[in-house]
This record gives structure tokens, C-alpha cells and sequence, in this order.
């Protein structure tokens, strides 16, 4: 379902000419057991009668969970259409560009293939090139703990994710070398300014704190409406995110909690990106006959996001939307930018 709505989605509506996916957590919370699967979903989408006309890709796939240190469970596809002629990459061994002729497919830890960045550019890099582009695959740090996210304005997990992302940006951005446009696209993790969201959904309400027995630790808040007979507006716990009027962020694609996401502002001096018309991407459920529902596991948020540098930006015509929406996916709905 998810292959044929995909395909339907971009090849076949759009027809582009060049293809980038970005996956993040490759195999699922149980990638031990779904390694497996995850490598055939990758090579089915590859072989595909849609994808034909693409003669050329380069596949790079980590799943070595059991070298713990350097796992990143991150997959990245790069398809090429046969109309594109002179495509080429870098290759960080011999320093120098390669014209890519075929399918590539790296699947393993990925520490030996050289057409993933493993050390500094040289001051040589970039070659005289029309255009060139850096595709940067980004999974940042999440929300541990709903109740912690809710203590202060910005949260400690908002600044670990402030810092994770300044380094990236800052790796690629690197004024020693020839700067190019660059997109920098995944699971950010962005989330709403919970506290400030909180104190405007509970406003008109009761707040009850119920901490655990040995401990003076919060274990629960609970938000009572002062009027309606008392009716639980909003409960956190750790992992719990509880809302009474769900719909808020699904009416007009939360355009009303815009206002709350505010991590991507400190990089704008950095980044661009295009305006957001799409409600949430994260939690949606797991569950099969609710697709367009959130789970009451976290405060839905804008996680998934395509950004790019102030160059790439004129490079692209401004489309951006949710891709499969209705469709089951899991908890992440992707994203996709057409240019």
C-alpha cells in the first residue's frame, strides 16, 4: 500500500526527474527482528515497474545493529532519471567526482564505501559544476519525557536538539570550503512549545499534580474544566499526551499552533523553509483502522521537516505537502517537496 501510493504519488503524478528519500529509524522499534523486512521494502521500491524509468540510484542503507556505537538505523535512496545525462558524485576516497552509470546498492555498516562523507572536505573540493547540491539525512534527539518538555520555555530536550543542529549546519556550512546550496531533511524532532501550549489549552481550567508516593517527582497533571461537571480537558504523564479537543490539531492543518513552533526560528539566519500547510506529522496511530488519528503518546508536533540553505532556495519551485496522508504508516506521516 504504502509502495503503490508513493509511486502514485510522485512518479506517476508529478514525473520527476530526480528522487530523494530520507528514512530514519530503518526497521522499526524491533529492528532486530525487522531488519529483514525493511531491506526488501527498500529493494522492492527500487525494482518497481514506476521506478523503470530511473536507470540510475544510489541506495545506502545502515543496519548493522549490532555495532552499537556507529548505528544510525538511517536509509537514504537517490534516483536518477534516464533523461538526466552527466550525473555525478563524490567520492571521498580518491577525492574526486565519479560519474554515477548504474544502480549502487550499499547495505551494511557502510564504513567502507566511499560515497559517504567520513572526513573533512579537501580545499579542492568542488569541481567547476553547473549545480551541486549537499542532501544532508537528519534524525535528531526526541521528547523523553512529556513532563519534563512541559518545565520550562524552551525545553532542555528543545536546546539538545538546538545544538545537534547547529553542528550539522555548521559542518556543511563551513566557510573554509566552496559553500553549495544544501538540504537538510528528516526527523527533526521539533515540538511544540509545550509549556506555553499547555497554559493556553488549560487557561479555564483546574490543575491537579499527583507525585509519587516515595518521592516528591510529578508523576501526573491533570487539567479539570472548571465548569461541565469537572471534565479531564488535558492529562501528561512521561509518555502521555491526553487532550479532550483533539480537533485543534487537525483544523485547518493546525494552522492555530503555528504560532507554538517556534525550534527552526534560531536558523533562520541559516535555513529557509517553506510555509507549513500541513496538520502535525507526529503521533499518528499504529493502528490500522485509524490512520488520521493521534495517539495520545505525545503533544502532536511538526517532527518531519525539509530545510534548506538560503541558495537552495532559489533553486526550487515551492511545493510541499504530506505525502499517503490517510494512508497507515505509523507514527511519522513523510513529507515531500517537489522543485
Amino acid at each position: 500500500m504504502w509502495l503503490h501510493r508513493f509511486t502514485e504519488g510522485t512518479t506517476t503524478r508529478y514525473k520527476p526527474q530526480f528522487i530523494a528519500l530520507h528514512f530514519q529509524e530503518v526497521g522499526g522499534k524491533d529492528y532486530m527482528l525487522n531488519m529483514g523486512h525493511a531491506e526488501n521494502f527498500f529493494w522492492t521500491l527500487e525494482s518497481s515497474e514506476e521506478m523503470k524509468d530511473f536507470d540510475r540510484s544510489c541506495i545506502y542503507v545502515d543496519n548493522q545493529f549490532k555495532v552499537e556505537d556507529s548505528f544510525t538505523a538511517l536509509g537514504s535512496m537517490y534516483f536518477i532519471h534516464k533523461t538526466l545525462k552527466n550525473i555525478q558524485q563524490y567520492d571521498f576516497h580518491v577525492k574526486n567526482f565519479k560519474a554515477v552509470l548504474e544502480k549502487n546498492r550499499y547495505m551494511g555498516s557502510l564504513d567502507r564505501v566511499t560515497t559517504v562523507e567520513k572526513e573533512k572536505f579537501p580545499k579542492n573540493f568542488w569541481p567547476d559544476v553547473s549545480i551541486g547540491l549537499d542532501l544532508v539525512n537528519v534524525h535528531l534527539f526526541h521528547d523523553a519525557s512529556n513532563l519534563i518538555a512541559c518545565n520550562s520555555s524552551p525545553s532542555i530536550y528543545s536546546a539538545n536538539r538546538n545544538n545537534a543542529l547547529r553542528y550539522v549546519i555548521s559542518r556543511i556550512s563551513d566557510s573554509r570550503q566552496t559553500v553549495l546550496p544544501f538540504f537538510v531533511f528528516g526527523d527533526f524532532n521539533f515540538r511544540l512549545d509545550t509549556l506555553s501550549l499547555v497554559q493556553d489549552l488549560s487557561t479555564a481550567a483546574d490543575v491537579q499534580m499527583v507525585k509519587k508516593d516515595s518521592s516528591n517527582e510529578v508523576q501526573r497533571i491533570i487539567y479539570e474544566e472548571k465548569d461541565n461537571d469537572h471534565q479531564v480537558l488535558l492529562r501528561i504523564e512521561e509518555k502521555l499526551f491526553a487532550y479532550l479537543h483533539q480537533a485543534v490539531f487537525r483544523e485547518d492543518n493546525g494552522r492555530a499552533l503555528l504560532k507554538y513552533d517556534k525550534e527552526v526560528a534560531a536558523f533562520h539566519d541559516v535555513i529557509r523553509e517553506e510555509d507549513i500547510k500541513f496538520p502535525p506529522s507526529y503521533p499518528y496511530s499504529e493502528e490500522h483502522a485509524k490512520p488520521t488519528q493521534y495517539m495520545n503518546t505525545r503533544c502532536p508536533a511538526w517532527c518531519d521537516r525539509i530545510l534548506m540553505s538560503h541558495t537552495a532556495q532559489d533553486l526550487i519551485h515551492r511545493v510541499m505537502c504530506l505525502l499517503l496522508f490517510g494512508c497507515f504508516l505509523g507514527e511519522h506521516f513523510p513529507i515531500f517537496m517537489l522543485f
